[in-house]
């Protein structure tokens, strides 16, 4: 079919049918085992994306993998028509392991935010419709979709996208006294990653969570965590919230949900989802049979007490060593950020050509806000292996440092 000459730019010609909204470099993979991907060219990478946190335990994990075999010999997808008993499974141990009383399951984070909104507006539409503000902080990253990038506030996810949506509020990241200022009579509720992600690995303080939720409670309004990112163990807790005993309203999981299978879910109390009646939601393809067998065997593994510690041990390690690195290259590295396996590195030179450097070590991190770049490995990473990725980043902060130093114009 003849038509207009594309506008793609990707210098790959095999991706000129792919819509040009990726900035990523031509590497592509082939398989992965555990925390390594080998790409289509036969070189073996150290991962420290983790599929941006998804692959919580790795690649190819045998229960995971197992899980989706067996499952997908019955039955992928009958639709939410009907009952789904996998569902119930995974909803029930969500449930026993969390604040909640009840699950919708979506395919997505995003999804899961869309519900969560909804649920907060919905909760108050009967007694208070004045409250449909939904409180946020700079930095926060919600999801791409129309609501959720509303929601996340940040200009270059809204511009060109039309009007901004009414009812959102957006904050200074950690500001308290802004927040008590914001908080008032049309407040639906207060949304936040208590350790946010893209947003440079920042993590709120047991205190301002605990505050928060005072401040929510006293004021009629909901709390919504969003641990897509940061819960699912990441932080050496199952939930990063647990870490300052503080409970939500509503939480949004995904990411290491389904270890690598697209699996969202929303949690809430029986409170705060009184106003989803029937009718209210729904999704096609949320909570499959083939994306619950494989997200139950996840969240078991990942919900063992074995599992948590290996991840605060193998955290621990990192945030020694890298405060080392810091040390030695204080003009590479300006900060070491984050909580257990979600780290952040405030770098001093440009974070995109800093993960370029890494990626000729065979390492591969992740982008951030504020000129980070963010660790993300897989739960299951062995301390030995995270020597590994600390070798890898040392010898990107020497290659930064002589790039630093070259005169300008030298080539190489």
């Amino acid at each position: 079919m003849s038509g207009p000459a594309s506008t793609h730019t990707d210098p790959n010609p095999s991706s000129s049918h792919i819509m040009g909204v990726y900035s990523r470099p031509t590497l592509a993979f082939e398989r992965g085992v555990g925390v390594r991907l080998y790409s289509t060219e036969g070189d073996e990478y150290l991962d420290c994306v983790a599929g941006i946190a998804v692959n919580g335990l790795g690649h190819a994990h045998p229960k995971l993998v197992q899980a989706l075999k067996d499952q997908g010999e019955k039955l992928w997808h009958v639709s939410n028509i009907y009952r789904i008993p996998e569902q119930e499974a995974l909803a029930a141990r969500l449930c026993d392991e969390t604040f909640a009383d009840v699950v919708f399951f979506t395919n997505s984070g995003t999804e899961a935010i869309e519900l969560a909104l909804k649920a907060a507006r919905k909760y108050h539409a009967k007694d208070a419709p004045e409250r449909i503000d939904v409180i946020t902080f700079e930095g926060a990253f919600h999801g791409r979709s129309y609501a959720a990038v509303n929601a996340g506030g940040n200009p270059a996810y809204l511009e060109g996208f039309g009007p901004r949506l009414p009812g959102y509020i957006n904050l200074p990241f950690g500001d308290m006294e802004a927040l008590k200022a914001a908080v008032g009579p049309t407040t639906a509720a207060v949304m936040l990653e208590p350790v946010q992600g893209e947003g440079g690995a920042r993590a709120f303080s047991d205190q301002d969570l605990r505050a928060i939720r005072r401040l929510c409670d006293e004021a009629g309004a909901l709390l919504i965590f969003d641990e897509i990112q940061c819960g699912m163990g990441r932080t050496g807790k199952l939930f990063a919230c647990e870490w300052a005993r503080v409970e939500p309203d509503i939480m949004t999981v995904a990411k290491a949900l389904g270890g690598g299978f697209p699996v969202g879910a929303c949690l809430a109390t029986d409170k705060a989802a009184s106003g989803m009646t029937v009718g209210t939601h729904g999704s096609t393809y949320g909570g499959n049979p083939l994306a619950m067998a494989v997200g139950l065997a996840a969240f078991n593994e990942v919900s063992k007490p074995e599992t948590l510690e290996h991840v605060r041990q193998v955290a621990g390690y990192f945030s020694q060593q890298l405060s080392g690195l810091k040390d030695r290259y204080p003009d590479v590295i300006a900060e070491v950020r984050g909580k257990g396996l979600l780290i952040g590195l405030k770098l001093i030179p440009n974070n995109r050509e800093f993960m370029a450097l890494a990626r000729d070590q065979r390492l591969l991190i992740a982008g951030g806000g504020e000129n980070c770049v963010r660790l993300l490995p897989a739960l299951i990473m062995t301390v030995d292996e995270a020597r590994e990725v600390v070798e890898k980043l040392e010898a990107a902060c020497r290659a930064a440092r002589a790039q630093a130093a070259a005169p300008a114009g030298a080539a190489g």
